[in-house]
């Protein structure tokens, strides 16, 4: 790979141009945003100048609403050979490109999977994506020269790919991904009328546990939306398992030493039901690979 485009100059955009501009590859962003294109320039993610002829792979780092009007854009114009994005959702802008009419040969769905919550222009780096998974979802209508294309842009990033279908990709996200950014949202929101006092007794759980809701609103209003229906049947079975504590609590509250009647499983002691949740949770955790 000798030339890449970057359409779209946020976090994601700008550490792909500089890691790719790292490795050697001229690099060339395209942005709405001509002030964004200048501080990702300045940072080093590449040039703001056009391509003087087709890239090799043009990587759309638009949210997922856009990426299909964006390809269709550039594939007009004859930005590049090949046509990849990062959205973080698959199944929705993949039917919007196809009603598009898009050229779906010289496209590989992708999405880079990083740690880095963090917005704005110091935390774009080359080092983003090293050893993290980078999503790619092929079809049966891709060619091997876009596929292989992409499997070399993430080489070049550092990135481990994972081929997925769309909707694999999305049901992964809800689970993994989209359902924990909106738990750690609402929960953060019940902080808001809390006293002065009890704020201040706020402990690292609290804060680990809302650490994730302080991501862009818009953006993930429309991540949330582009993929609702996956992650309203995790926040479903979520809520049944809610519900099912606060019962379990609140009948201990009510009978502490009574007899068990809060549907707990035959033969359990009081307070079992209870124990036995927070152990599915510990084992939950345990099955996260090491560093995640």
């Amino acid at each position: 790979m000798r030339t890449a485009a970057i359409v779209g100059t946020g976090r994601i955009g700008r550490s792909i141009g500089t890691a790719l501009r790292a490795r050697g590859v001229a690099t060339y962003l395209l942005d709405i945003d001509a002030e964004a294109v200048r501080v990702a320039q300045e940072l080093g993610a590449g040039t703001a100048q056009p391509p003087p002829r087709p890239v090799d792979i043009a990587v759309l780092a638009v949210p997922p609403e856009q990426v299909a009007r964006v390809l269709a854009v550039q594939q007009k114009q004859g930005l590049a050979r090949c046509y990849t994005d990062t959205a973080g959702v698959k199944v929705r802008p993949q039917r919007q490109i196809e009603a598009s009419g898009c050229d779906l040969t010289s496209l590989v769905g992708g999405h880079p999977l990083v740690t880095d919550d963090h917005d704005g222009p110091p935390a774009a780096r080359a080092e983003l994506f090293e050893g993290r998974p980078w999503v790619l979802t092929p079809t049966g209508l891709t060619s091997d020269a876009a596929l292989n294309a992409s499997l070399e842009l993430v080489s070049l990033c550092g990135a481990v790919p994972v081929l997925a279908d769309h909707a694999a990709h999305d049901r992964t996200m809800a689970l993994v991904s989209h359902t924990p950014r909106l738990i750690a949202t609402l929960l953060a929101s019940r902080l808001r009328h809390a006293d002065n006092a009890t704020l201040r007794l706020a402990g690292q759980g609290v804060r680990d546990m809302t650490r994730a809701a302080g991501g862009n609103p818009a953006l993930w209003t429309d991540i949330l939306t582009a993929n609702a229906q996956p992650v309203a049947e995790v926040l479903d079975a979520l809520a049944a398992d809610i519900s099912s504590a606060a019962t379990i609590l609140r009948r201990r509250a009510d009978h502490a030493s009574g007899p068990s009647e809060d549907g707990e499983v035959a033969g359990e002691r009081p307070g079992e039901a209870l124990a036995r949740l927070l152990e599915l949770g510990i084992k939950g955790r345990n099955r996260l690979p090491s560093g995640t």
